[in-house]
């Protein structure tokens, strides 16, 4: 096989399968995982694909948006070290807010489970996962995004017109220092602007590969924020965009599971 036939394949197979690990292209392809690692590099310098830790996902653009299943195995160490590090501004008797999303989902899985919180979701999954054990759980109620599956709509943003949080922990797809914090979705940046605006305090929890991108719809200034909870691979620029704005930044660094 060409190398030209060959990289063909490799965007087709990842775009296909939502995302496909070196190992497993390298396995279909039948060539040695470095050759494979310096085609998804060439791959994604000419904005075919993108990579992701161990492989890659489908390029995406301004008013593309992943699918849940991709974001849920992307950067997940990360993810976790962030959430262990979230759930420490929990306190006792607070109504939390977990926005749906795939690192607001870690958090949810190691938050208190004893009923010292009454926690709130536009997420069904989330609920389900930090509803376990003890605690109540209110969900917005609306309609399910398949894609990220999450509750939007207009049955959602009533529910958080009349409501109010002493913390959300807020996701966000995209991170940049002119436009804010970014979303795909109309509908979701809507319900997005509401949590914000309804709690006392909002805590961003975001992988550092958000910072620098740009999506379709803003829902929050960088100002908005109270706290951003991120991992160690955040550069100066990145911590400069909320440092200007004096919002604190912590960092966490991530354990390989």
């Amino acid at each position: 096989m060409l190398p030209a036939e060959r990289k063909r394949r490799i965007v087709e197979l990842v775009t296909a399968a939502d995302g496909r690990s070196v190992e497993a292209l390298a396995d279909e392809l039948e060539f040695s995982k470095a050759t494979i690692r310096r085609d998804l590099r060439e791959l994604e310098d000419r904005g075919l694909i993108e990579r992701s830790h161990g492989g890659a996902v489908p390029a995406t653009s301004v008013g593309d948006e992943q699918a849940y299943g991709q974001k849920e195995v992307q950067n997940l160490d990360e993810k976790r070290a962030i959430a262990d590090r979230a759930i420490e501004e929990i306190s006792e008797g607070q109504v939390v807010f977990f926005d749906a999303g795939t690192t607001t989902m870690q958090v949810a899985t190691q938050a208190p489970k004893d009923g010292s919180m009454l926690a709130v979701t536009n997420s069904p999954r989330l609920a389900l996962e930090v509803g376990t054990e003890d605690n109540d759980v209110k969900v917005t109620g609306g309609t399910l995004r398949r894609r990220t599956r999450s509750l939007v709509g207009p049955t959602a943003e009533s529910f958080l017109e009349h409501t109010n949080f002493d913390l959300l922990f807020l996701g966000t797809n995209a991170i940049d220092a002119d436009v804010g914090l970014t979303t795909p979705n109309e509908e979701e940046a809507r319900v997005k602007a509401l949590m914000v605006e309804r709690a006392t305090r909002v805590v961003l929890v975001a992988d550092a590969t958000k910072i620098g991108d740009r999506s379709f719809v803003t829902f929050a200034e960088i100002g908005d924020i109270d706290l951003f909870i991120t991992d160690g691979n955040i550069d100066d620029t990145g911590r400069e965009i909320f440092e200007s704005e004096s919002v604190p930044v912590e960092t966490v660094e991530a354990v390989s599971s």
